[in-house]
């Protein structure tokens, strides 16, 4: 993980295997901030959505405990999410690099749509 010093505080970036190790361990939380369509058609199995339209940086629970990593599509709105929790005064925050884009590339499983039925589906790994 690679890490620089944004609004007074540190951003984590985070590789998509890093994540998937830490998420397996259930020692993180994954926050995906795409819309509610991108999310209902493919995400990371557990990951919690708050798309980037709506969220607010004070409405997010403490990291005790857990760190929370954010994600995306390709990192552009996670690290987005990420630089406005750190001007909100957060003092460290994480997102994945390359965002959805580079879990499907690592080849690691996430819950699809099944294009024939439109069923969800476990896809990858």
């Amino acid at each position: 993980m690679k890490s620089e010093d944004v609004s007074g505080g540190v951003l984590e970036h985070w590789t998509a295997q890093e994540v998937a190790a830490a998420h397996a361990k259930n020692e993180i939380v994954v926050i995906d901030v795409r819309t509610p369509q991108e999310f209902m058609f493919e995400h990371v199995d557990g990951a919690l959505l708050a798309p980037m339209s709506f969220f607010k940086p004070q409405n997010l629970p403490t990291q005790d405990g857990k760190r929370i990593v954010f994600h995306c599509g390709s990192g552009v709105r996670s690290r987005r999410v990420a630089e406005a929790c750190l001007a909100a005064g957060g003092g460290k925050v994480a997102h994945m690099e390359g965002g959805f884009a580079a879990w499907k590339t690592a080849g690691l499983p996430y819950m699809g749509t099944e294009m024939a039925t439109g069923a969800p589906k476990k896809m990858g790994g």
